[in-house]
C-alpha cells in the first residue's frame, strides 16, 4: 500500500487542489472534519465555513512541490463498495461496464484513469487491495474531483473476482499489445469488464487467463505501448458508445 500524506490519522487524507476540494465538499458522502484555504480565494467556499490559512501551512499537510492552489480539506476515506453491491447495481442494467486494473500502482495514473472512467459511465474501479495504493490526495487532485463520483472496489484476489463478474453475465475483456483482435473489430453491448494489467509487465497469467477474450489496440509499430492512463480512456471510450 502507498501511503498517504505524513502524519494523517488513520483513514484520514488531505485532498487537496481547486477542484478536488471543491468535489468532495458537495459529496454528502464524504465526511469533512476541516477545510482550509488562503484568504484569496475564501470566497469561493465561504459556505463551508473554511479556515483561513497562508501557504505555507497548507504546504506542511501535503507532500514536498504539491499544488495546491490555495485549497486543502482535512477528510475521511470514503467507503468502499463491495463487489456484490456492484454485481447487484448491475442487475438492472442492460448495458454497463467496469474497469479492473490488475497491478497499476502510480496514484497519478490512476487519478487520471478514474477521471476518464466517470466520463465514460463506469459503473466501478475495481483493484487488488495489496496491489494498489490507497485513496491519497494527490490520486484526487489528479482525478480533478472525479474520485468523489467513481466506486472504487477492492478485493483480495482479482481472478476470484473476475470469475463472479462473469457468474452475473459479464463479458470479461483483456488488453494485451499481442492479442490478435483489435478493439474495433470487438462486439460491443451487454455488461462487459475491461481488465489492463500495468505498462511493460502486463496482466498477471492467471488474470489474463481468465479473461474471455484478449484485444490490443492498433499503434504505428513505432510504438512499442501507451500510457496505461491514456490506454484506459480509449478504451473506455469505444467501449462507452452505442
Amino acid at each position: 500500500m502507498i501511503n498517504k500524506q505524513k502524519n494523517t490519522p488513520k483513514n484520514q487524507l488531505v485532498i487537496y487542489g481547486r477542484h478536488a476540494v471543491l468535489s468532495a465538499l458537495k459529496n454528502p458522502k464524504r465526511k469533512k472534519i476541516k477545510l482550509l484555504c488562503t484568504k484569496d480565494v475564501a470566497d469561493e467556499v465561504r459556505q463551508y465555513n473554511p479556515q483561513i490559512a497562508d501557504r505555507k501551512e497548507i504546504d506542511k499537510l501535503l507532500p514536498p512541490d504539491s499544488v495546491h492552489q490555495g485549497f486543502a480539506l482535512i477528510c475521511a476515506e470514503l467507503e468502499n463498495p463491495s463487489l456484490e453491491d456492484i454485481i447487484d447495481a448491475s442487475k438492472t442494467l442492460d448495458k454497463c461496464h467496469v474497469l479492473i486494473l490488475d497491478q497499476v500502482t502510480d496514484p497519478q495514473n490512476i487519478g487520471a484513469i478514474i477521471r476518464s472512467a466517470v466520463a465514460f459511465n463506469t459503473l466501478a474501479l475495481i483493484v487488488q487491495d495489496k496491489n494498489s495504493p490507497s485513496e491519497t490526495g494527490s490520486m484526487a487532485k489528479a482525478s480533478a474531483g472525479m474520485i468523489e463520483y467513481l466506486p472504487i472496489v477492492r478485493v483480495t484476489n482479482l481472478s476470484r473476482a473476475i470469475e463472479k463478474l462473469k457468474d452475473a453475465d459479464f463479458w470479461t475483456i483483456g488488453m494485451d499489445g499481442y492479442a490478435k483482435t483489435e478493439l474495433a473489430n470487438l462486439k460491443k453491448g451487454g455488461k462487459t469488464a475491461i481488465i489492463m494489467g500495468s505498462e511493460g509487465k502486463g496482466m498477471r497469467r492467471l488474470v489474463e487467463e481468465n479473461c474471455d477474450i484478449t484485444i490490443k489496440l492498433p499503434m504505428n509499430e513505432k510504438v512499442e505501448s501507451l500510457n496505461v492512463a491514456t490506454a484506459a480512456a480509449i478504451v473506455l471510450y469505444e467501449i462507452n458508445k452505442d
